[in-house]
């Protein structure tokens, strides 16, 4: 549940606006009755399935970052604090890089990565 909360609390932040403001349109008094129910229903139940399969995506998008790492293969994650030169960094367990509670780490690193923000690096070769 934690990481269900860590992924999704600005999602979550921004479903709660929603529903204020879907709150405040169904009670004015140009909108007919019923409107209330119906419209927070609605608006409930969309909120919910985009915010459950964002969750479904980026688990399972975790899932296979980590075993790929686990599997000795390249991962790659966005360097946000380089924006110049290397805006990505390719993490392998060969260099020095472990995986603690979904976060990567390395003494040669100055930050950690969280496994959600990262692929698994794959090379393509142009011909």
């Amino acid at each position: 549940m934690e990481l269900f909360f860590k992924l999704e609390a600005g999602y979550l932040a921004i479903a709660l606006f929603i529903l204020v403001i879907t709150l405040f349109v169904t009670t004015r008094k140009f909108m007919p009755k019923g409107a209330l129910k119906k419209g927070f229903f609605i608006v409930s139940i969309t909120l919910s399935i985009l915010i459950g399969t964002h969750y479904l995506v980026t688990t399972n998008r975790i899932d296979k970052v980590e075993t790929a790492f686990n599997e000795g293969k390249k991962i790659i994650c966005e360097s946000k604090t380089l924006r110049k030169v290397a805006q990505s960094i390719i993490i392998e367990k060969s260099n020095e890089w472990k995986l603690e509670n979904h976060f990567f780490t390395s003494p040669n690193y100055s930050r950690g990565f969280f496994s959600a923000r990262c692929i698994e690096y794959t090379s393509v070769e142009l011909k």
